[in-house]
């Protein structure tokens, strides 16, 4: 009797806070240069996440390490998306700084490497930073995104984000002009 084949599993997507993947030193340490590739690819191919041009790699490490900074403190969320040992997405919030406006976070980025778009891991990264952001004890999530990203738009609708604002042309891209849309998750409205 032949042995069945088998295939490789596929591996799991693993969606990591800031203290798993600290706690792991070989996820650490390629943290940063794997969300540089993801970011910079994105951004080279028109996504809509605040740069005109890729970021730097020195300008992605400080970014993440502010971010890793205050997650450690409780004044962020940072989520990282994993299929096996390879970085699929990133995603963070930041509580806001001014004290009027302390209990309130923006959500800053989710960035999806192109190639596991449409396999749920933007909206596994979105709710995991939702949760994280409703038990660190924020009352309102915001969010803001260029009006033509209508895949973003639509994955913050369907988690429970209302528009509350929008500038029209607000954001330049060469000679290109798009609607800048604000969004809010109020947890005060939910029980």
């Amino acid at each position: 009797m032949k042995p069945a084949l088998t295939s490789a599993a596929t591996p799991e997507l693993a969606i990591l806070d800031a203290r798993e993947l600290t706690s792991d030193p070989e996820r650490e340490a390629g943290f940063s240069g794997s969300a540089h590739r993801i970011l910079a690819d994105l951004v080279g191919g028109g996504a809509a996440l605040g740069w005109v041009e890729p970021p730097s790699r020195d300008e992605v490490a400080e970014l993440l390490g502010r971010v890793v900074t205050a997650a450690r403190s409780g004044d962020a969320g940072l989520r990282a998306a994993y299929l096996g040992r390879r970085l699929v997405g990133l995603g963070y919030w930041i509580r806001y700084s001014r004290p009027t406006h302390r209990p309130h976070a923006d959500l800053e980025k989710i960035a999806v490497d192109a190639a596991s778009h449409g396999r749920g891991t933007g909206r596994a990264l979105t709710a995991a930073l939702i949760a994280d952001a409703r038990e660190a004890g924020i009352e309102v999530l915001t969010l803001d995104a260029r009006g033509d990203n209508s895949g973003a738009l639509h994955l913050y609708r369907s988690l429970g984000f209302t528009e509350y604002g929008r500038l029209p042309d607000f954001v330049a891209v060469g000679e290109h002009r798009y609607d800048k849309v604000f969004c809010m998750l109020d947890f005060r409205r939910r029980g």
